[in-house]
């Protein structure tokens, strides 16, 4: 074909293509009146932003309100693991190691375990977390993606590859298969984040092998620093944080795809990957990025973190879609459920207080407390909001993994390192008490057509 013929049908393409796009843009637009009209409960939210009813779970309880004389009104958030309070877990293995595994053991099995009971399931879990040195060469660090979340995704799927009874969906069998993911996820998450640097960044590739005597947190430490050094606050810090990460009830956007996929009868590989997608949107575990580079921009545009006026004019000029992103929100704050207070953000607000302190890191700490305070101001004022608006948990782990030197990368891939024990105990759930796959109804509102042959259609 001639050159100038070459070139003529690739702009005939171009032509197409954007016209296609233009059409995609103009075709999909649905009236916004009918979701009114015809009671759409957008987002699963009923008008008040509750989230409609779906499902029955023991797993984890999460409350925003109390009820008064019959009303029900704005209270303290609070957060239950298999009826046990979040502020007495986590207080309970205060100065411990091995609290995120402990929590996993209540999550999964409904209940804490006694000492013979937990030993043996630490040892479960360390034998299971090996990865053979074929699938970290093949699968993890070869062709490694921009985002570790992909990453993640990719293993987890080729995990299918390595099992030897992968579509087995009985209890048994996918418990063992839940347990290996427990795992096996941080070493996956952190050797993808070793790749990326090194074929990607063009760093120097440093793996480091996990040890059996470490926990989940001191064994991250371990295995992303070159030295293999951290502190023991920096530990009990970040098993804090993946107790907080852990479990947050069966509405959340990943732990209800892992519902929806579960019920269809696919095996545990392809459910926990479709929750990995759902978890890496901005929407959804990727929102503690999206603080850390608002707060990067109110930086470079504050230089006296101490002025309460410059902040507030800032954070303005935020909500007018004039700053950051334009998009008018806050990022960190906010809460479909909690009203006065996260129960996660306040106990991890503590974890960072005191990280903060070590760190020399005050000046930080404060500005992120100032911010807080004047959204939590603002947002009600300007948006006229009818319930008080808080910060959530999101708010401050960046801040936290950013003290941890955990490189940003790694910020959503940590969050589903800790969110495979909820969706594991999930998974489980509905299992064991399957009925239908989970089928919502979308009301078909466009308009039927006359067909006509292709020789006929000359629009």
């Amino acid at each position: 074909m001639a050159r100038s013929s070459m070139m003529e049908l690739a702009e005939n393409r171009n032509e197409l293509f954007n016209e296609l796009v233009k059409y995609c843009m103009v075709s999909g637009v649905i009236d916004q009146s009918l979701y009114t009209e015809y009671d759409v409960k957008r987002g699963l939210r009923d008008s008040n932003g509750k989230g409609v009813l779906t499902g029955l779970t023991e797993i984890s309880d999460v409350n925003g309100t109390k009820v008064v004389d019959g009303v029900k009104v704005p209270a303290e958030g609070s957060l239950y693991y298999q009826g046990y309070s979040i502020n007495d877990l986590v207080k309970g293995v205060e100065g411990r190691r091995y609290g995120f595994e402990e929590i996993t053991y209540l999550l999964m099995f409904g209940d804490l375990p006694n000492k013979t009971q937990f030993e043996s399931f630490k040892a479960i879990l360390t034998d299971l977390q090996e990865l053979s040195a074929d699938f970290v060469r093949d699968v993890i660090l070869h062709n490694p993606s921009r985002n570790v979340m992909n990453s993640l995704q990719k293993a987890i799927l080729s995990l299918y590859s390595y099992d030897d009874n992968p579509e087995d969906t009985q209890v048994q069998n996918v418990l063992r298969q839940c347990l290996q993911l427990i795992g096996k996820m941080p070493l996956m998450g952190v050797y993808a984040y070793h790749g990326y640097r090194h074929f990607i960044l063009n760093k120097n590739l440093v793996i480091r092998t996990p040890k059996k005597e470490y926990s989940t947190a001191e064994n991250i430490l371990n295995m992303l620093r070159p030295d293999g050094e951290f502190t023991e606050l920096e530990a009990q810090v970040l098993d804090t944080a993946l107790i907080l990460h852990a479990e947050h009830g069966g509405g959340n956007n990943s732990t209800f795809t892992t519902h929806v996929v579960t019920s269809t009868g696919t095996d545990t590989y392809s459910a926990m990957a479709a929750a990995i997608a759902s978890l890496k949107g901005p929407r959804h575990g990727g929102a503690n990025l999206k603080v850390q580079h608002m707060f990067s921009d109110l930086k470079s545009a504050i230089s006296d973190w101490t002025d309460e006026n410059a902040i507030r004019e800032y954070l303005t000029k935020i909500l007018d879609r004039e700053a950051f992103d334009k998009s008018g929100l806050i990022y960190g704050m906010g809460h479909a459920v909690y009203t006065l207070s996260d129960p996660r953000k306040v106990l991890l607000k503590e974890a960072a207080r005191e990280l903060a302190e070590s760190k020399d890191k005050m000046d930080e700490f404060e500005l992120f407390d100032r911010v807080e305070r004047i959204s939590s101001e603002l947002i009600t004022e300007r948006r006229r909001v009818f319930k008080p608006v808080c910060a959530n948990v999101d708010f401050y782990s960046g801040f936290v993994y950013s003290m941890l030197k955990i490189p940003a990368e790694l910020f959503t891939p940590i969050f589903a390192i800790a969110r495979i024990s909820g969706w594991s105990a999930h998974r489980l759930e509905e299992l064991v008490n399957k009925d239908k796959i989970i089928r919502p109804a979308y009301k078909y509102v466009g308009t039927h057509k006359v067909y006509y042959p292709i020789d006929e259609r000359f629009w």
